[in-house]
């Protein structure tokens, strides 16, 4: 266990499993989230060998309970999605909630040099803006 997940002051409710170790220190660099983490070290990706056996999947299993909400923080790429994809449908079953970060347009980013599929991902995923 990393000193990040040995923290007891740490929202133990919570696991984001991302891709590498460089994807814990990004999202505490940004300071919204006081949860715990799981390395994956990888995403499936079949056509270079990487099946679900290579990656760091099995001590995730132990770690949760039925009041716990995973966050897959994998990245957008299609290795990264079905990665997400394929962690989602084997831990639902286990009554865990499994929630995806949001994606969309970076912060200060320009409309017109968006891809269509981030601008569709940023309409979908669009929240209410509250008073």
């Amino acid at each position: 266990m990393c000193d990040v997940c040995a923290d007891p002051s740490r929202a133990q409710n919570l696991i984001c499993v991302v891709e590498e170790p460089g994807d814990v220190i990004a999202i505490e660099k940004s300071g919204a989230y006081t949860g715990l983490y799981h390395v994956l070290h990888g995403v499936l990706s079949p056509m270079n060998g990487v099946t679900p056996d290579k990656l760091h999947l099995k001590p995730l299993l132990p770690r949760l309970r039925d009041d716990m909400e995973i966050i897959m923080a994998t990245g957008t790429t299609v290795e990264g999605e079905a990665t997400a994809m394929y962690i989602q449908r084997l831990i639902e079953p286990l009554g865990v909630v499994v929630s995806r970060i949001a994606y969309g347009l970076p912060a200060g980013g320009a409309l017109e040099y968006a891809d269509e599929v981030t601008l569709g991902r940023a309409l979908s995923g669009r929240q209410r803006i509250t008073k």
